[in-house]
């Protein structure tokens, strides 16, 4: 197999996507909006022929028919019970079990996350161990190994601003050579949407209501 991109992402259900952005956006509308970044960027990370597979890595485990009626055609493997960290550890194991040479994963907050940006990761693990892509939150949006580490997950405090600095002393014990990705901004808050609105209004265009009920939120018009 070559290098493998794992996808994780949920099933947009109203009150259990995008919470973050809730009560200024109605539930349904916050769990829109999840849909529209997880589909550009699924667009975006598409691989050219065969320079690396992907697997969507999906939650719940009940949501398989929905995921495949939403991504028609992909390959499709239900996440574990547990905290992210059991999550991830155990798509990275599937990922290997497979036979990947390298394996990366990404979330859907992080949009403009691309092709280009999956390349780089696998060709930095050339000659490091892992690579990170760091996000302004203080976690990550992209990690990619050459091979299985289980200890990296374990023990993060998960959804903090200190993920990415724990990760980072993870390695440093372990004896990990880590190569950074530069720093992008995922889509959590409204302040977050505020920031990057020059650059999410022509992706918001494409569902003109939703654009509208942000953009009131923000008191933007």
């Amino acid at each position: 197999m070559p290098d493998l991109l794992l996808v994780f992402l949920k099933e947009p259900r109203p009150g259990q996507a995008k919470t973050r952005l809730l009560p200024a956006l109605h539930p349904a509308l916050a769990a829109r909006f999840y849909r529209l970044l997880a589909e550009e960027e699924v667009h975006r990370t598409a691989p050219v022929a065969d320079e690396y597979a992907r697997l969507f890595c999906f939650t719940p485990a009940g949501a398989r028919e929905a995921i495949a009626r939403w991504f028609p055609g992909e390959e499709l493997w239900p996440q574990p019970e547990g905290d992210l960290g059991i999550r991830m550890a155990a798509a990275f194991d599937e990922g290997f079990r497979r036979g990947a040479r390298r394996v990366a994963i990404i979330g859907t907050d992080v949009p403009w996350v691309s092709r280009d940006t999956v390349r780089e990761a696998f060709h930095a693990l050339d000659a490091h161990d892992l690579v990170l892509g760091p996000a302004r939150d203080g976690g990550y949006y992209l990690l990619s190994l050459r091979a299985p580490q289980p200890e990296l997950f374990a023990g993060i405090a998960w959804s903090t601003p200190s993920v990415l600095a724990e990760t980072r002393g993870k390695a440093e014990r372990l004896a990990l050579r880590v190569a950074s990705l530069e720093t992008l901004a995922d889509l959590d808050t409204l302040a977050d949407l505020e920031r990057e609105w020059e650059w999410l209004a022509p992706v918001l265009a494409r569902d003109p209501p939703l654009a509208q009920e942000i953009a009131r939120a923000l008191r933007r018009g």
